[in-house]
């Protein structure tokens, strides 16, 4: 059910305690006997609030240990650059993280001035340093909890490839943090921050990033097509980027929104009723919608930019699996210098019209498990040229086919839109629906269901051999997934796909809940159909 006040402005009643989500985290501990209290890094790092004694000074302190010893386990000896976005836990949790990285002897490096740094931005730091093979590698911690609410906190760490920590990483820091919360993270040796400030190093991270942005978009188009561009940070960390970027190739752009505020205040209100700061979300994005008739293309990103929402006058806000496949067809048409068996990649919730754009086009589809890192090794190595997620996060390769990052980067996804209108004159929403006169016109959905913890557990670890049904919806099965089928991994869940339509059922990682993805050519009666019969199956197979 929709909240009643979705995209309305949020009253004040409903606005954060920013003194009160201040002390929670200067004075709350956490629980290691509670599960919902202890240290969880996942693919994204670990997220929770103060509030709920879930992001605590605590779990800072054990999880910036638990770093410094992964690093020390794999001789990871060079710069670690910081980063954080303006969520009101991120500085504090930079402070913290600073007291025990200088303590460790870490040659920690924040960004000059204290600005807001994008993850992409962190991405990019870290390959640069490294692309000259030093023999003391860079690797980097983002403070952000991405689109989350305003009392949330993130902190995430990228490895020495510059993008999210493969699993294997992940669950090394989180056990490791667990153990050292268990043991007291009063025992972490830690310096006063006033001694760590003058101990570390500040750089500038954004300058870099926007003077090589020319390697990897047609800004020179852009600039001669005279576009105007709306830029909306959402209050995030992009909001120090785009004047910059404007100063250095002459392009057109009005950053609608250049507030930072810690609650958030500005935010309309997003499907549920809470404050997100979700770039694909039409109730969170409903102030840039409302003006994108005074510019040729505008666009949002979410609080790290690692998201991008694009939106067009043709047809306002654009799905995010719609806007992969344009890229997908634009790119792959347009870089010559990329390799000429470089895949596209896709995570296996994104649209089949990815599958037909990438047939057509004659190039490898790559179906990943759920997660950007999955991306990383073929990015590297320009073996993939695109990687995107159906979450609104993608990045590719430059104009000679090498690494850009190994993140997310929404920024470089909404100056693509530019360059696509600027070099083609139609924006993105025109190019979309002339994919679907070509390839038909796909109904997409997520939903949630009712799940236990032993059914989720049972979700992550089923055979196909579960699945009895051979039809869907009216049509055959054609696959029964558990692994995906570019790598072989584990997809944590199960994909059910037919010749013109599909659904995915996987675990949600923090909620009693699974969640289903599904997708019909044949227009929204069928996919009630296939959400009905997923259902179903899912039941089935958990035995319900």
């Amino acid at each position: 059910m929709v909240h009643p006040l979705a995209g309305q402005p949020a009253p004040a009643s409903m606005l954060v305690d920013l003194a009160a989500l201040e002390r929670a985290y200067d004075h709350d501990h956490p629980d290691p006997g509670v599960a919902a209290e202890r240290v969880a890094f996942g693919t994204s790092g670990h997220r929770g609030s103060s509030l709920r004694r879930s992001f605590n000074e605590d779990h800072i302190v054990v999880i910036t240990e638990a770093i410094c010893d992964y690093r020390a386990a794999h001789d990871v000896t060079g710069p670690l650059y910081v980063g954080a976005d303006t969520h009101a836990l991120s500085a504090p949790a930079q402070r913290t993280a600073l007291e025990v990285l200088v303590a460790r002897g870490v040659d920690a490096v924040i960004a000059a001035d204290d600005a807001y740094t994008p993850t992409p931005v962190v991405s990019a730091r870290i390959l640069r340093h490294n692309h000259a093979r030093p023999p003391r590698v860079a690797d980097g911690i983002v403070i952000t909890p991405s689109h989350n609410p305003p009392e949330d906190g993130g902190f995430k760490y990228n490895p020495p490839h510059g993008g999210p920590a493969d699993t294997d990483a992940t669950k090394w820091i989180e056990d490791r943090a667990n153990a050292l919360l268990k043991d007291g993270a009063a025992r972490v040796k830690r310096v006063p921050y006033e001694t760590a400030a003058r101990s570390v190093r500040a750089e500038d991270f954004i300058g870099p990033y926007v003077d090589e942005l020319g390697t990897i978009v047609d800004m020179p188009a852009i600039a001669a097509a005279r576009l105007k561009l709306g830029a909306d940070p959402m209050g995030g960390a992009s909001v120090g980027c785009w004047a910059p970027i404007v100063a250095r190739y002459g392009i057109d752009v009005t950053v609608v929104n250049p507030k930072v505020d810690k609650t958030f205040s500005f935010m309309p209100l997003d499907h549920d009723g809470k404050i997100r700061m979700d770039c694909s979300s039409p109730y969170a994005m409903k102030n840039l919608v409302a003006v994108k008739d005074r510019f040729d293309i505008a666009f949002g990103n979410d609080t790290d930019s690692d998201r991008h929402g694009i939106v067009t006058r043709s047809v306002g806000l654009m799905n995010p699996n719609h806007y992969l496949a344009v890229c997908i067809e634009y790119l792959f048409g347009r870089r010559k210098a990329w390799r000429v068996d470089a895949a596209v990649g896709k995570t296996l919730v994104s649209s089949s019209m990815i599958d037909r754009v990438a047939g057509a086009l004659g190039r490898r589809l790559a179906e990943v498990p759920v997660g950007f890192k999955w991306f990383v090794p073929g990015l590297l190595d320009g073996s993939f040229g695109f990687g995107g997620e159906e979450s609104a996060g993608a990045s590719f390769l430059r104009f000679d086919g090498s690494v850009w990052t190994t993140d997310k980067d929404g920024i470089l996804l909404d100056l693509l839109a530019a360059e696509i209108l600027a070099t083609t004159g139609k924006d993105p929403g025109e190019h979309y629906r002339a994919l679907e006169a070509r390839h038909g016109a796909p109904v997409y959905t997520r939903i949630d269901a009712p799940a236990t913890p032993a059914q989720k557990k049972l979700l992550g670890a089923l055979s196909p051999d579960a699945v009895k049904a051979s039809t869907l919806a009216g049509d055959a099965i054609t696959s029964r997934l558990t692994r995906a089928p570019f790598n072989d991994a584990p997809i944590g869940g199960l994909k059910v796909t037919t010749a013109e339509g599909w659904f995915a059922a996987r675990p949600s990682g923090t909620e009693d809940v699974y969640k289903i993805y599904a997708e019909s050519f044949r227009g929204a009666d069928h996919l009630a159909r296939i959400v009905d019969e997923a259902r179903e199956i899912v039941g089935h197979a958990l035995g319900a």
